[in-house]
């Protein structure tokens, strides 16, 4: 038997040789009870046949097709229906009733040129009315859970031979998740998907009796080819439960992974924390996390301190701190790019403060000022990874830092409908070979290890140091415990004309603030001037909720710029330079 060329093929080969086995295990919450149901790959190659069929009346091969659905069950058969008909399947957050993001699908809607869309009915008056009123009333909406429909004077043909398409062919779009720029969707072909795929099973060592699963939202690359497709490939099960479980009660991920022995899971650094705070002892007492073998942290820097908390908090329930497993990814690599299970737990590097900032990795001398900086990894299977200048193009040795590029299968060709940006980001040069990706990200190497260190857009600038803005957030979080998230950026000084620093920091509900906020920011611009001798511009102390993220937790800071120098933000306090007060009461914009 040849070897598979799509995952069309490898999904189908499972469907035939083993229906019966089951392909998933949604879980959803009932009186505070996760209730299973089990869904096999047969059961789920009808659906999806199904589904393909009514595609097949409203598209072509090639045709874009926007998946918004909340039922895990039903995106997945619609995703299937789309490789299936031959559709470049389009994944999108299902509606939320906000209106930055009835713009993102309205974005996404326009930049994909979709003519259909794949809901559900409870969804499906609202996804009507969201793209009648924003111009885009042509385009079909079709619920995914309705009967398929008759009398249109063509026959059903479910048992249809599914689409042939060629490893080249585009398999998705994943858009992705920055909201500072219009939406721009990364092109994943079937040779993206598959290469990548084999790089997971091998940095996570995962195989056919492997138990996969988790929380993330599936129009995140981590959730759909992490947590859904993974499994899928591998003709294991998926266990799954939804990211508004989740975040309601951490506990419930947890519980998840006890109950169902679940070997592979993660999320981001911020899921982690939140279990380390939500998660109370009677509800510890109930876990049993000696199988989790591999519990991936990505998607965002991994800190030094959630990965301690977390393995020092569960160490009761069995996990084991080696399982703790930091990998860096990204859409427009499918997802990994370096990460594997280790045999050994992580052991953060000890940074000197003072050459990061120079974007020199070393480790700091016996009292020095240091930063813990993380290793993700070495480079995943068939992925080449460079550490170069972003200004001048050339290669930095180990222990320089500077911006990561990347080659490799797993990359893709670029950003849909977008040749400027996919050349410029897509096919940079280096030593006369093309093809490489430009991240965005800043790292460095280190005995053989990619250390993530920061974003380039993020990048803080003041009196000529380089700072990075998760080392000022992870100093300001640890003042007072009553701190949550938080996020700092820059912003021009509207009265002396340079950079000024800016600290949005949460307040964990409590349910009242009867607390001296004067002081706390008092106290965070002391700590700052102390630790990094620079003072802070502004000083904003809001409520829990405030610091927007994307579905996956990582902070979006440019966003949330944006909204300060909008006036958007409402504090529960603020401290601001005459500087900053003049920037923004003269109406500046970012």
């Amino acid at each position: 038997m040849s070897a598979p060329r799509t995952f069309t093929d490898v999904f189908r080969a499972t469907a035939g040789a083993r229906p019966e086995r089951t392909a998933l295990v949604l879980l959803t919450e009932r009186e505070g009870r996760l209730v299973p149901e089990e869904i096999g790959y047969g059961a789920l190659d009808r659906h999806a046949r199904i589904l393909a069929d009514r595609l097949r009346r409203h598209t072509v091969p090639g045709d874009r097709v926007l998946i918004l659905q909340s039922s895990r069950r039903l995106f997945t058969a619609s995703f299937l229906a789309c490789l299936y008909a031959g559709a470049v399947a389009v994944p999108v957050a299902p509606p939320g009733g906000r209106g930055h993001h009835d713009e993102r699908i309205a974005g996404i809607v326009k930049d994909a040129a979709a003519g259909c869309v794949l809901t559900e009915a409870r969804h499906a008056a609202e996804v009507s009315q969201l793209l009648a009123r924003t111009g885009f009333g042509d385009v079909v909406c079709a619920p995914a859970d309705l009967p398929h429909p008759a009398g249109d004077g063509r026959p059903a043909t479910p048992d249809a031979e599914p689409h042939r398409a060629s490893p080249e062919d585009v398999a998705y779009l994943q858009y992705t998740s920055g909201s500072t720029r219009e939406p721009r969707g990364v092109m994943i072909t079937h040779r993206n998907l598959l290469a990548n795929q084999e790089a997971i099973r091998l940095a996570l060592g995962t195989g056919p009796e492997s138990r996969i699963g988790g929380w993330l939202p599936f129009h995140h690359d981590m959730g759909l080819v992490g947590q859904l497709l993974h499994p899928l490939w591998l003709g294991t099960t998926a266990v799954l439960l939804t990211p508004a479980t989740f975040v309601k009660k951490p506990a419930h991920w947890l519980e998840t992974v006890s109950r169902y022995r679940l070997t592979v899971s993660g999320g981001s650094d911020f899921a982690y924390d939140l279990c380390v705070r939500r998660v109370n002892d009677l509800q510890l007492a109930g876990l049993d996390l000696s199988g989790w073998r591999t519990a991936v942290n990505g998607g965002e820097p991994v800190r030094a301190e959630t990965l301690r908390a977390f393995a020092e908090r569960f160490a009761a329930a069995g996990l084991r701190p080696e399982a703790l497993t930091c990998c860096y990814g990204l859409a427009e690599a499918t997802l990994l790019v370096s990460g594997a299970a280790a045999p050994e737990p992580a052991r953060p590097r000890t940074a000197d403060a003072a050459a990061l900032e120079e974007h020199r990795l070393r480790d700091a001398a016996a009292g020095a000022p240091h930063r813990p900086v993380v290793a993700c990894g070495p480079a995943a299977a068939d992925t080449d990874i460079r550490i170069v200048d972003p200004d001048t193009g050339t290669e930095l040795p180990d222990g320089r830092i500077g911006e990561i590029w990347v080659r490799g299968d797993g990359v893709a060709p670029g950003y849909w409908r977008r040749p400027a940006e996919t050349a410029e980001t897509f096919d940079a040069r280096l030593g006369g070979q093309g093809g490489y990706l430009r991240t965005g990200d800043l790292g460095a190497m280190a005995d053989g290890l990619l250390h993530l260190t920061g974003r380039i857009k993020d990048m803080i600038v003041v009196a000529g140091r380089n700072l990075y803005p998760q080392d000022l957030e992870r100093t300001v979080q640890q003042i007072d415990p009553l701190f949550g998230g938080a996020t700092v950026f820059a912003v021009p000084d509207g009265g002396e004309g340079r950079e000024r620093v800016v600290v949005v920091q949460e307040l964990r509900d409590r349910g009242h603030y009867d607390i001296d906020l004067d002081a706390l920011a008092r106290a965070v611009e002391t700590r700052i001037g102390e630790e990094y001798e620079i003072r802070a511009g502004g000083i904003l102390l809001v409520r829990s909720g405030t610091v927007r993220r994307t579905s996956s937790g990582k902070v979006e800071r440019a966003a949330m710029r944006l909204m300060f120098l909008r006036g958007e933000i409402t504090p529960l306090h603020a401290r601001l330079d005459p500087g900053v007060e003049t920037l923004l009461t003269s109406g500046a914009r970012a």
